[in-house]
């Protein structure tokens, strides 16, 4: 009867240990997304969160905050790495004060166009830089897409470098852009993004940079009816994880969330795609006038000394430029 007793006791305390090891093993995952309700990366964000939760059947149950409700992108960016946040997708334009590599990224003009930029990162190039990200705190998992930028203003169509003379052109905080700016004759101004809108209409600025989805989105197009096709920047984006978060994990389910984050990749290119063909028909809809730039030379002969700049001070990278340029 006692030694009845004592097994009970022991399979009481052996399952309570097991409730309580998957209780410590579950996690809820915050998520971090600047872009609205809709919008093909959060739409893909949202489906890489449904296959965690669903593929580690609840053992990482991912939620994704939209709009940059929790904070701007360096905010974010500081956040998943001590671990505050568990995953975010980000724009790898501002990383490049955390991981100096990623500035190569930033270069104007580095890639030939976006099917090039996604043979680069999705191969042993961009292994390096999920490596360089991996030591700052972010484990980089998939590439999404984010188009090619150009500028749009209040004033006139751009065709030409001598168009941006004088013209205040907001743009991401990153020292690169302002460099490309300046070489162009432009007054470049860093600012946050949810400033831009009211920046363009009251005149604080001429105009911008950007894609044609986020210049829809964003109601930019209300107020800066000039958009002109310069393709100048080409800028991946990252669905990474904390290393803190990443490091709890099984093995098991590492690859789980490694292969969501690949699958919401393909959809969000998918998706991507289709949206700048539709935000393109909305603006032009709208009045805004579109322009091709037919010299892009032009452009990209200003940027010689940019990237002369750039190498004198990391000449490391410089082989990095050249593998990219030389991937067809």
């Amino acid at each position: 009867m006692r030694l009845e007793k004592l097994l009970r006791v022991t399979a009481l305390a052996g399952t309570l240990v097991a409730l309580a090891g998957a209780s410590a093993i579950a996690a809820d995952w915050r998520g971090w997304n600047i872009h609205p309700e809709g919008y093909p990366n959060t739409v893909a964000l949202e489906q890489f969160a449904k296959d965690v939760a669903e593929k580690t059947d609840g053992r990482v149950t991912p939620t994704v905050y939209n709009g940059g409700v929790l904070g701007s992108q360096p905010d974010a960016i500081e956040q998943t790495r001590n671990g505050a946040l568990d995953f975010a997708n980000f724009n790898l334009g501002p990383m490049g004060p955390i991981v100096p590599a990623t500035n190569v990224l930033s270069l104007p003009f580095l890639f030939t166009g976006v099917d090039q930029m996604h043979k680069v990162m999705d191969g042993e190039i961009g292994q390096r830089f999920s490596d360089a990200m991996a030591e700052q705190g972010l484990v980089a998992l998939a590439w999404y897409d984010s188009g090619s930028r150009s500028f749009y203003n209040t004033r006139q169509p751009i065709q030409t470098p001598a168009d941006l003379a004088g013209m205040k052109v907001r743009v991401m905080n990153n020292d690169l852009y302002v460099q490309m700016i300046d070489q162009l004759g432009g007054n470049a101004t860093p600012m946050a993004y949810g400033e831009v809108y009211q920046s363009l209409k009251t005149g604080v600025i001429d105009g911008a940079e950007n894609n044609y989805p986020s210049f829809e989105s964003s109601n930019h197009y209300e107020v800066a009816k000039f958009y002109s096709i310069t393709d100048h920047l080409i800028i991946p984006e990252c669905v990474c994880i904390a290393k803190a978060s990443w490091d709890k994990l099984s093995p098991e389910d590492q690859e789980i969330v490694r292969q969501a984050a690949i699958d919401s990749a393909t959809l969000q290119r998918k998706l991507w795609e289709e949206r700048s063909v539709a935000s393109r028909q909305k603006v032009e809809e709208s009045g805004v006038k579109v322009n091709e730039v037919q010299d892009k030379k032009a452009f990209q002969e200003k940027m010689a000394p940019v990237y002369a700049a750039f190498i004198k001070a990391n000449p490391d990278l410089e082989e990095w430029i050249t593998a990219i340029q030389s991937t067809n």
